[in-house]
């Protein structure tokens, strides 16, 4: 009886070494592949750093799991593709005023895009990753699922993938709690302190994301004017792509209350500041949209919506606008530092309707 074949991309991370393992077990055959975007690793570019204080492709600690569970395993070189489909977005976004989520678009763009590629020219059913989430069959098709993990839930990520991938996405960790893995790991024998996890943006290692900009694109520092909310000059600012709402750090304005940036205005290369109750948003605008029900699109519907990973899914009702691609956002409870550029992800319980990028900050 021939076994199932699947290909899974190996970051080096626990997760998707321990996913590789349970593959195995349930029987199927894994061929392991880390799709490389960033970080070149090797003894002919040493680099300083710990395996765990890189970026998120730890090709060394990849191969040693893959070796030690004796599958096969090989790199794919996308840095090029990463570059030209993320980093470019990236910078460009920032540029123009906006706050962009690079995991959103890798996943979208590169990763899982270049693993369920690469297994249809090797006529490999199943491709699978170490995310944290699920994919269940139902009467309506197959549905993108949080993980059982609330805590480690990477559904948000991963709402632009093509719902024709659906049926051949495996997330094998996805029904697990993040204890579970790491016990699973120590029972591998699989060296724990170097399958540590990524905290950042895995090509701005250094630094924080600002000197990333300046250095990839210098036309990024374009001083202009701080105004308040009246228009009034405040200050001046280092360039629209160093500020997003919400923040007040390294604003560098003294005027004897706590200002925080509302708005960016690309146009006339201006960013606007104002106390912190004036970022309470009561909805956004959503374009860019990536559905998996496309009722929404047809009728106002109540779900829950998570305009950032790192905060809860809160309840809000979608409004269809006219032209059918995109949608108003109201929230049933106005928000704080809704960010233009950031994706708003819609739920049902525990499953993933689809979601887009906002666009801008509006009360309806």
């Amino acid at each position: 009886m021939n076994r199932p074949t699947v290909l899974l991309g190996m970051s080096g991370g626990v997760d998707s070494s321990v996913a590789a393992a349970i593959l195995l077990r349930q029987g199927y055959q894994v061929q392991g592949v880390t799709i490389q975007i960033w970080e070149p690793e090797g003894p002919e570019q040493a680099v300083s750093k710990k395996w765990q204080e890189r970026g998120c492709c730890k090709i060394g600690i990849a191969k040693y799991v893959a070796q030690k569970l004796n599958i096969p395993y090989e790199v794919i070189d996308a840095r090029e593709y990463f570059r030209e489909n993320v980093i470019a977005d990236f910078i460009k976004s920032y540029k123009e005023g906006t706050t962009p989520n690079p995991c959103v678009r890798c996943n979208e763009r590169v990763k899982i895009r270049r693993l369920i590629e690469l297994a249809d020219l090797r006529g490999i059913e199943y491709v699978a990753t170490g995310h944290y989430a699920r994919v269940e069959k139902t009467d309506a098709g197959f549905l993108l699922q949080r993980s059982v993990d609330v805590k480690k839930d990477q559904s948000y990520f991963l709402y632009r993938l093509h719902s024709a991938w659906l049926p051949r996405l495996l997330f094998p960790v996805g029904g697990m709690c993040k204890s579970e893995v790491w016990a699973e790991a120590e029972a591998l024998g699989l060296p724990a302190e170097e399958l540590k996890e990524s905290q950042e943006i895995c090509f701005v290692s250094q630094g924080d994301y600002r000197s990333f900009l300046e250095r990839e694109d210098p036309t990024t520092r374009r001083p202009g004017a701080f105004l308040d909310q009246a228009g009034q000059y405040l200050g001046q600012h280092d360039g629209i792509a160093f500020y997003t709402p919400g923040q007040r750090r390294g604003l560098g304005i003294a005027v004897g209350r706590r200002l925080y940036v509302q708005q960016v205005h690309p146009t006339t290369n201006t960013v606007i500041l104002g106390p912190e109750d004036s970022l309470y948003q009561e909805g956004c605008e959503i374009d860019g949209l990536n559905l998996f029900d496309s009722s929404l699109t047809q009728r106002t519907t109540r779900v829950e919506v998570k305009i950032r990973y790192a905060t809860p899914a809160i309840p809000a009702t979608l409004h269809p606008r006219d032209d059918g691609s995109s949608l108003y956002v109201r929230f049933h409870e106005p928000q704080r530092a809704v960010c233009p550029g950031q994706s708003a992800v819609f739920y049902r319980g525990e499953y993933v309707l689809g979601g887009g990028i906002i666009r801008a900050t509006s009360a309806r």
